[in-house]
């Protein structure tokens, strides 16, 4: 019966009016090291014959990377290996290599060295049967038979080459891009011939014009004129310009000082950081007749590689992640981490003061996937998480209060460990935080000393432990389940109620952040930022106590609040937008909050109260760009979600969930500033999924400076929560 409720107030579930859930390219990397000498991962160029073997040039020598196989093998006997330069391979399907003493040939060996050429050579290129390699001042003729050499009277600082298609050549040179044939040449050198003289790549788009990247951008010629620039000016991230090459379905790929920088023919996106690059220095691109890009860079080489999937195989893939490295006992979800940076077979669990949140959110998730699907074992999962949660507070054998968290007595390692806090150290923290609590014993043993819980529990758990519970009980649970969580949950409120609106923790005072009282969030200026978003905390508590029990105290409590204590005109702008002291963390908790209050209140007064505070909450929060924040939004306002945006939003989000730092400040197409919170530097356009760390929707997706080194794996519940949402919502359509 609630589950019908439920529906009937949100109107648009099993709608069929959702966005399909078609397939998509989705991208993902895999990283290669080509050894362990020295100068084997300085790779400088990079190039695939037709049978999809890999070859590299190196400052160590030559490399073969053959189809299927992820062992590479150096080709280049000991004399021979040094420097190269540039590789490419002919038409028929010979590797040819410019290295620092001439040019060789690919053999079933390894490599030979074409005879008569004994200087470095470094740009290459093929043109039918025969190799043109640039070195010494001049340009060499070579077939497997003869080389001949031409002496040019061109810059001598060789870059690049390419065939015009009509007998002559593009050469770039670091003073300049030639146009050389029999009739003779042209220079392209000045400010308005070029982005800038020092020409670094050359490519042909798949409209004929050809692109030369420089220091300076990129400049796009068509029949030999000057057409078109990019630079930051027009979205390209960097105006250090290593190499340019064409990519599937029309796209241009760039390499650069910041990654990968592709254009589609109307906006530009990147690939940078270790989620996509060995390294960000890109020297050289190609491409496999899969579509991989193979990218050639100063720490080894990598593989963006495609395939086409659905959100819901998306989805698959990310509970399996889930469920193998993210479940601890007794049940809860969170990141795990990792003994190797982004070498997740290296994981190892580990405590966060967020693990009842977080796993309340994956209980929320698996309660939507069940309703959307019936799938029996989502409901398994979600009873599992259910018994999880509630051990937080079992364990810690109190009429009501909630552990942060829980670990094995055995483990000899967490987060935050018992610490003694002198006289003088205390001073210093009740200084600098006058709401600060001293607490020394933050770890306590269980009775059966199986376990060791964690006190000082915050307003952050109880609140995404009340979500977890509220579509757990509306979604999942049978008559049965229902009783045991309704206990549960009148537990907890009954002890706040009873402590004062505090949550008391073992020492009888109330731990840091689990206030609600009014004449600490009214009375006391320390607590007017906390106002407005732990009124619609308490209140959402209430209500689902109230929904769940029946229990007229409840409903006392709740109105007694409203309306003799003022948290009626708290509601009203529960965000606070002060760039000063706004967080993204009340965001997700407002996030949590304001369902509860506008599904399951039925007076209309109360209902445009809190759908007021949803729309002030949800005119800063829609900037982010948030699936989460979107969905919920249109679920609790009866609205129309955005969800093209959303879904793009989805699709766009990595397949890996390794934490890696994104760096976005060296970024020249992207302005630093301090807005939306003056805490951190940030960018000044949302960047898509692809282009940030890894993050939850309590981290601010602005900042410019995000990820903590591959040091720890997302558990992946902020992408499957609100993909589930929509399913069961209908704003995505279960695919056909």
């Amino acid at each position: 019966m609630v589950a019908l409720l439920v529906l009937a107030f949100l109107g648009s579930v099993g709608s069929g009016g959702g966005v399909a859930d078609t397939p998509f390219v989705q991208e993902w990397h895999v990283a290669y090291s080509l050894g362990q000498e020295a100068g084997c991962d300085d790779v400088r160029a990079i190039a695939v014959d037709d049978g999809g073997a890999v070859w590299a040039a190196t400052g160590a020598g030559a490399y073969r990377l053959a189809r299927d196989e992820t062992r590479w093998q150096a080709l280049m006997n000991e004399a021979d290996a040094g420097p190269t330069y540039d590789v490419v391979v002919d038409r028929a399907g010979a590797a040819w290599l410019g290295a620092w003493n001439g040019v060789y040939r690919s053999t079933p060996g390894g490599f030979e060295r074409v005879k008569g050429i004994d200087c470095p050579i470094a740009a290459l290129c093929a043109i039918g049967n025969e190799v043109v390699g640039l070195g010494d001042g001049g340009l060499w003729r070579v077939t497997q038979d003869q080389s001949v050499f031409e002496k040019l009277p061109y810059s001598r600082h060789f870059r690049a080459t390419l065939p015009d298609g009509r007998g002559g050549l593009w050469i770039a040179t670091g003073m300049g891009l030639y146009h050389h044939s029999d009739a003779g040449h042209r220079l392209y050198q000045s400010q308005s011939d070029v982005a800038g003289p020092d020409v670094r790549g050359l490519a042909n788009a798949c409209d004929g014009s050809l692109w030369a990247g420089s220091f300076g951008g990129v400049t796009v010629y068509e029949q030999g004129r000057r057409g078109r620039s990019f630079t930051p000016a027009e979205g390209l991230p960097s105006i250090d310009v290593r190499c340019v090459a064409p990519g599937p379905e029309g796209t241009m790929w760039v390499g650069t000082d910041v990654g990968v920088a592709r254009y589609d023919g109307r906006t530009w996106s990147l690939r940078h950081s270790k989620r996509w690059l060995a390294g960000d220095d890109v020297r050289d691109i190609a491409f496999d007749a899969e579509g991989t890009a193979w990218v050639a860079t100063g720490a080894g080489v990598s593989a963006i590689r495609r395939r086409r999937m659905t959100l819901a195989q998306k989805a698959d893939h990310y509970l399996d992640v889930c469920l193998a490295r993210h479940v601890r006992a007794p049940g809860l979800v969170e990141k795990c981490r990792l003994e190797v940076p982004g070498d997740t077979s290296t994981w190892k669990p580990r405590d966060d003061d967020n693990d009842g949140q977080y796993t309340a959110m994956y209980l929320a998730m698996e309660s939507f996937r069940y309703a959307a699907t019936k799938d029996p074992q989502a409901k398994a999962n979600a009873n599992k998480a259910f018994e999880a949660l509630r051990f937080l507070q079992t364990v810690t054998k109190t009429p009501g209060f909630v552990a942060r968290t829980v670990i094995p007595s055995s483990w000899t390692s967490m987060a935050d460990p018992n610490r003694k806090i002198s006289d003088r150290q205390w001073a210093e923290m009740a200084v600098g935080n006058p709401r600060e609590k001293r607490v020394e014993v933050r770890w306590h043993p269980s009775r059966d000393g199986k376990w060791l819980w964690k006190g000082d529990t915050s307003s952050d758990e109880i609140t995404g432990h009340m979500y977890g519970y509220l579509f757990y009980y509306d979604l999942v649970a049978d008559e049965a389940e229902r009783r045991h969580v309704a206990a549960h949950v009148s537990k907890i409120v009954d002890y706040i109620i009873e402590g004062g609106y505090v949550l008391k923790g073992v020492d009888g005072t109330h731990t840091k952040w689990a206030v609600w009282a009014p004449e600490k969030l009214n009375h006391d200026p320390d607590w007017a930022p906390e106002r407005g978003i732990n009124s619609v905390e308490i209140l959402s508590y209430l209500k689902l106590a109230y929904h769940m029990s029946g229990r007229q105290r409840y409903q006392d409590e709740y109105l007694q609040l409203l309306h003799e204590h003022g948290y009626a005109d708290n509601v009203k702008k529960a965000k606070t937008t002060h760039p000063a002291i706004r967080t993204h963390i009340d965001d997700e908790l407002l996030a949590l909050a304001y369902p509860c209050l506008l599904i399951h209140e039925d007076d209309p007064e109360l209902r445009r109260l809190y759908r007021a505070g949803l729309d002030h909450w949800y005119a800063a929060a829609k900037a982010d760009q948030s699936p989460f924040f979107d969905f919920t939004y249109a679920a609790c306002a009866g609205l129309t979600p955005k969800s093209k945006i959303a879904v793009a939003s989805l699709r766009d989000a990595s397949l890996d969930l390794v934490r890696w730092t994104v760096d976005n400040r060296r970024r020249a197409d992207v302005r630093i500033v301090r807005t939306p919170e003056w805490e951190h530097i940030q960018v000044d356009r949302m960047l898509p999924p692809s282009e940030r760390g890894v993050l939850r929707w309590d981290e601010n997706p602005w900042r410019a400076v995000q990820g903590d080194g591959g040091r720890t794996e997302s558990d992946g519940v902020w992408w499957l929560l609100p993909y589930w949402m929509g399913r069961y919502y209908g704003y995505i359509q279960a695919p056909q």
